[in-house]
């Protein structure tokens, strides 16, 4: 629709001089841009990388702290889907604290883990070019979140895993699923079970750290006080 709209705004201007021709294409287009305030490209990618910097950073302080998963009810990795069948079973034959400890150590693992997501994000940001800035600006409150998840997701799970993995053996949460499945093996008529729990905490720490970053962008994008900087305050203050 937009290029059929500049041929015919071309067409219908042949006869004119250059300069009103192509002043009335600006004039014709302008309502369908985004305003900025008059920013450039450049201020306008600097800022929207601060503004990421910023909230990227928060998250991974916040998600990372003892905690940060396992008193975060959004995030809170809880018993996988898969395995809640066999939960009921063991509490009532007395495996309940045993349950509640690999609760723990899943979201101690994902907290362990999500520091490495700070050196991948920022490798994102910095990759963005000016149209993907003006775009992401523009767009909903977690747009840029959108974007990391289509740029970042697979690197991040790459870094989680051998990460999750370590703390989930350090700490001993292989060895109490492992525990549980025996146990609930023992329990009459049960099934076998095939699970990966370490891919499992992997994804929950991926889909934790997006939701912190989401609520980190709406953040700077509608509270003038979490725009911490000159910069930030110049740039976000500018959309309409």
């Amino acid at each position: 629709m937009m290029r059929f709209a500049l041929m015919m705004m071309f067409f219908l201007a042949a006869a004119e001089p250059a300069a009103a021709q192509f002043d009335k294409i600006l004039k014709g287009l302008g309502s369908n841009l985004p305003s900025f305030g008059g920013l450039s490209d450049a201020k306008i990618g600097s800022g929207l990388q601060e503004a990421l910097k910023v909230g990227t950073g928060n998250a991974v302080v916040q998600t990372s702290a003892v905690d940060g998963f396992l008193l975060n009810a959004a995030i809170k990795i809880l018993m996988p889907k898969t395995l809640q069948n066999i939960e009921k079973p063991l509490r009532l034959v007395g495996y309940g604290p045993q349950i509640d400890e690999f609760v723990v150590g899943m979201n101690r693992a994902a907290e362990k883990a999500v520091p490495f997501a700070k050196e991948i994000f920022w490798d994102a940001i910095g990759q963005m070019t000016f149209d993907d800035a003006r775009k992401i600006l523009s767009g909903s409150d977690t747009a840029a979140t959108d974007y990391f998840k289509s740029k970042t997701t697979k690197k991040l799970q790459a870094a989680f895993l051998p990460s999750v993995t370590d703390v989930m053996n350090q700490v001993g949460v292989n060895r109490q699923y492992n525990d549980l499945i025996g146990k609930y093996k023992d329990v009459p008529f049960s099934k076998n079970i095939v699970f990966d729990v370490n891919q499992y905490v992997t994804e929950k720490a991926t889909d934790g750290i997006f939701y912190v970053v989401g609520q980190e962008e709406k953040k700077i994008r509608t509270n003038p006080a979490a725009r911490v900087t000159d910069l930030l305050k110049e740039v976000f203050g500018s959309r309409k």
